[in-house]
C-alpha cells in the first residue's frame, strides 16, 4: 500500500478459483482519493495525464489491458477533463500459460506493479507506487470478489455486443465538428441525455456545449473539433454513458479532417518543433558545440583550474602533457557516454527522466557534497591521499598521472552535465527518438566538444610553452583553488535544500564537519591518531545512523500557485487554462542544481524592463522546477524536443509555441514578447 496526503494505492488480487493455467485471474491497482482530488483516465480530456502501470510478472503470465471504467466528467473554468474521484478499481486480466510453473517452496505467483499517477485539484501532484503481492496457485483469494464485481460492472459494455467497428454507426467530419450516428443502444439509454467520453485525446472540445438528439433508437450529436486537435484518427473509439451506465462502439470516420496549425503537415516552423527535424549530422555539430560551451559553467570552474594546474606541471614534459590531455579526454567522453546509456537504459524501463536527472537524487547531490569537501581540505593541505593509502598503490598513481587526469575528466562531467548548454537542447531532444547507437553519438559528441579545448591545448606544443614554469606559486594557487571547491559544496548543499528541507541540510552539514573531524584525526601520528581517530570514526558513525535518513528523505511540497509572487507553479494542463482565456503564457522550465537557470532567474528575469513587458502584455508567468523527478515536466519537455532545462518558452493562443535560447539575454527575451 502507497499512502500519501491526496491518495490511497493499494494492489489488490481476485481469483476465487486459483490460478492454474486456464483460470481467470484478475489484479487491480485501487485508489482511494481525499475530498476533492481526481485522476485520470485513457483520455484525460484536456489536462492531466493517464495513469500507467507496470508489471513485472513470472514468465509464463502475461497482463492484459486495464479494463477502464466509465469516468466522470470534471469541469475546470472553460476547460473539461475525464477521470475518477472517490474510490475507484483499476482491474486488469492475467493470462496464465501452460508454460508457468509456479515455484516449488510456495507454490505462489509473485507480483510486482510500478504505477504512476497524477492527482490534482487546483495543482495537480505527479506520484508513483510500486506494489507486490503473492498470489496463491491453488488457494482462492475471494476476499475482493465485491471490489471487482463493482469495478468490472462499471466497465462500458459493447454496444449490440459487438467489438470492433459498428456497423450502420458512424463519425461524419461536418466542417469544424463531427456528427456522430450510433445506433443500437439498449433501451434503458433511449430518450436520456448522453455523456460522450472519446478514447482518442486531443480531436474534440472537450468542455464546449454541443447538442444531442434521439430518433427513435437512433442517437446523434454534433460535436465541435478541439481548436489544437492533436489526432485524426480513422476509427473514433468513444464510451456513451447516462446515470453511471455506459456502453463502448468504435466507430469509422467518414469525410477529411479540417487542417489545423497543430496537424504535423501543417504545422507551422517554429523553435519548438526544431528538433525533430534535425538531421544526425546537424545533432552532432549542435553537441559539440553545445560541449564547448559547458567549461563556460561557473560549476566547473574548480575541476578545469585543477586541470590547468596539471598541465602546468606537466609544462616541461611534452610527452606526459600529451597523454594528461589524452586521459582527460577520454574521461570526459566516457562519462558522457556512460550517463547516456543509463538514462536510455532506465528510460526504456519506463523511467521518465530526462539529462541531469542524476541530480535530481538526494543521494547523488550528498555523495557529491562529500567528495568535493574532501577535495577541497586536501587542497587546503589539511591532508595527502598518499598518507591513507597503502605505499605500492602510492607509487603506482605517481607512475600513473594519467589516471588521475581520466579521474578529473570524469569529475568535470559531474558537475556539468546537468545544465543543457546553447545548441545542446535540440540535439539532446532527438537523441531520445534515434536508436540507442545513434543516440549514443549524441553524447558522445557533447563530451568531445567539452573535452576539445583541453585536448587540442596537450597537442599544441605552442601552448606547452606558454605555461609557467613549476614553483613555488603552485602551492600557493592549489591551497586557494580550495575555495571554489568550498564553494560548490555550498551550491551542493543549497540545491540538496530544495530537495530535503532544512532538516536534511543541517544533517548533511553536520556529517560534513564529522566527516573532517575524521580526516583530521587520521593526520595524526602515534597514540593520538588512534585515539581520536576512534572518537572521531565512532562520532560520525552515530551521527549517520541518527541523521542519515533526513539527507535522502524528500521533503513535503507545496505546488499551489502562489498569491503573493507573480511567478506560480507550473502544472500540466494549466499552460492551456490560461491560454483559454487569451492571456499568453511564458513557461521556465528550471532547477535548483541548474546553474544557467539560476544564473538566468536572478539577472534576465528579474530585469525591470523585462517585468514591465510581461505586465503590459499580461504574461501569465509559470514556473516548472524540475529539482525533483517529475515526470509530467520530463513530458512536457519531450513535447519541446527537449530533454533537459533550461527551457524558455512562450505560448500564444492560436500559435505554436516559441522556445527561446538557454543563455536568457534581456534583448531576446523582450524581443520575443514585442511579437505577442
Amino acid at each position: 500500500m502507497v499512502t500519501t496526503p491526496q491518495v490511497r494505492a493499494e494492489l489488490l488480487a481476485h481469483a476465487p478459483d486459483g490460478a492454474d493455467p486456464g483460470k481467470t485471474v484478475w489484479l487491480g491497482l485501487q485508489l482511494t482519493h481525499q475530498p476533492d482530488w481526481h485522476t485520470y483516465w485513457k483520455n484525460p480530456g484536456d489536462s492531466g495525464l493517464p495513469i500507467t502501470v507496470q508489471w513485472t510478472l513470472p514468465a509464463g503470465i502475461t497482463a492484459g489491458d486495464i479494463a477502464w471504467p466509465v469516468p466522470k466528467k470534471i469541469p475546470i473554468g472553460n476547460l473539461a477533463n475525464y477521470g475518477f474521484d472517490g474510490t475507484v478499481l483499476l482491474p486488469v486480466p492475467l493470462t496464465i500459460s501452460d508454460a508457468f510453473k509456479a515455484g516449488a517452496s510456495n507454490n505462489e505467483i509473485d507480483v510486482k506493479l510500478k504505477a504512476n499517477w497524477l492527482v490534482c485539484r487546483k495543482e495537480c501532484i505527479p506520484e508513483e507506487g510500486e506494489f507486490a503481492l503473492k498470489v496463491p496457485v491453488k488457494g482462492s483469494t475471494a476476499a475482493n470478489s465485491v471490489a471487482f464485481t463493482r469495478a468490472l460492472a462499471a466497465q462500458p459494455g459493447p454496444v449490440l455486443g459487438r467489438t470492433g467497428i459498428l456497423p450502420d454507426s458512424s463519425v461524419l467530419i461536418d466542417g469544424n465538428a463531427i456528427k456522430l450516428t450510433v445506433q443500437g443502444l439498449p433501451v434503458e439509454l433511449r430518450g436520456k441525455t448522453l455523456d460522450l467520453f472519446p478514447e482518442t485525446p486531443e480531436v474534440i472540445e472537450t468542455a464546449a456545449q454541443w447538442t444531442q438528439n434521439w430518433n427513435g433508437a437512433v442517437w446523434s450529436a454534433r460535436v465541435p473539433l478541439s481548436p489544437q486537435r492533436g489526432n485524426s484518427p480513422d476509427v473514433m473509439p468513444v464510451v456513451l454513458a447516462a446515470g453511471g451506465q455506459g456502453y463502448r462502439a468504435e466507430l469509422k470516420v467518414q469525410g477529411d479532417w479540417p487542417k489545423t496549425s497543430t496537424n504535423p503537415a501543417d504545422a507551422p516552423v517554429a523553435p519548438a518543433d526544431s528538433a525533430p527535424s534535425l538531421t544526425l549530422m546537424a545533432a552532432l555539430l549542435g553537441a559539440l558545440l553545445g560541449g564547448m560551451i559547458l567549461n563556460l559553467m561557473p560549476c566547473v570552474f574548480p575541476v578545469l583550474a585543477i586541470k590547468v594546474m596539471s598541465f602546468t606541471r606537466h609544462a616541461d614534459d611534452r610527452r606526459g602533457h600529451r597523454i594528461s590531455g589524452l586521459a582527460y579526454s577520454a574521461g570526459v567522453v566516457v562519462s558522457f557516454l556512460a550517463l547516456g546509456a543509463l538514462m536510455l537504459g532506465l528510460r526504456s524501463a519506463g523511467e521518465q527522466l530526462g539529462w541531469g536527472f542524476q541530480l535530481q537524487s538526494p543521494v547523488v547531490v550528498a555523495s557529491l557534497a562529500v567528495l568535493f569537501t574532501v577535495m577541497g581540505l586536501n587542497l587546503a593541505g589539511l591532508f595527502e591521499f598518499g598518507q591513507f593509502l597503502p605505499g605500492r598503490i602510492s607509487t603506482l598513481q605517481a607512475r600513473n598521472p594519467a589516471v588521475d587526469a581520466f579521474l578529473s575528466g570524469v569529475l568535470a562531467v559531474a558537475v556539468a552535465s546537468p545544465c543543457t548548454a546553447p545548441f545542446m537542447g535540440a540535439s539532446l531532444g532527438l537523441a531520445l527518438s534515434l536508436p540507442a547507437p545513434k543516440a549514443l553519438l549524441v553524447f558522445a559528441s557533447i563530451g568531445l566538444g567539452m573535452a576539445l579545448p583541453y585536448l587540442a591545448a596537450s597537442l599544441t606544443p605552442s601552448v606547452a610553452r606558454l605555461l609557467p614554469r613549476p614553483g613555488v606559486w603552485m602551492d600557493t594557487f592549489r591551497r586557494a583553488m580550495s575555495f571554489p571547491m568550498f564553494a560548490t559544496v555550498v551550491w551542493l548543499v543549497w540545491v540538496l535544500g530544495q530537495q530535503t528541507g532544512i532538516d536534511g541540510v543541517g544533517a548533511l552539514l553536520a556529517l560534513l564537519v564529522a566527516g573532517a573531524g575524521v580526516l583530521w584525526s587520521l593526520t595524526l601520528k602515534g597514540r593520538s591518531r588512534l585515539l581520536l581517530g576512534a572518537i572521531t570514526v565512532l562520532g560520525f558513525a552515530l551521527l549517520l545512523g541518527v541523521l542519515g535518513r533526513n539527507v535522502t528523505r524528500m521533503a513535503e511540497v507545496n505546488n499551489a500557485p502562489s498569491t503573493s509572487d507573480r511567478w506560480q507553479a507550473w502544472a500540466p494542463g494549466r499552460v492551456e487554462q490560461v491560454l483559454a482565456t487569451g492571456a499568453p503564457v511564458f513557461v521556465d522550465f528550471t532547477a535548483a542544481w541548474c546553474v544557467t537557470c539560476q544564473y538566468n532567474k536572478k539577472t534576465t528575469l528579474v530585469n525591470a524592463d523585462v517585468l514591465a513587458d510581461m505586465e503590459a502584455r499580461k504574461v501569465t508567468l509559470l514556473r516548472a522546477d524540475w529539482t525533483r523527478r517529475d515526470p509530467a515536466i520530463t513530458a512536457a519537455l519531450a513535447q519541446l524536443g527537449r530533454n533537459g532545462v533550461p527551457v524558455y518558452v512562450i505560448y500564444k493562443a492560436g500559435q505554436a509555441p516559441v522556445v527561446l535560447s538557454e543563455i536568457l539575454t534581456v534583448k531576446d527575451l523582450r524581443s520575443a514578447l514585442a511579437s505577442l
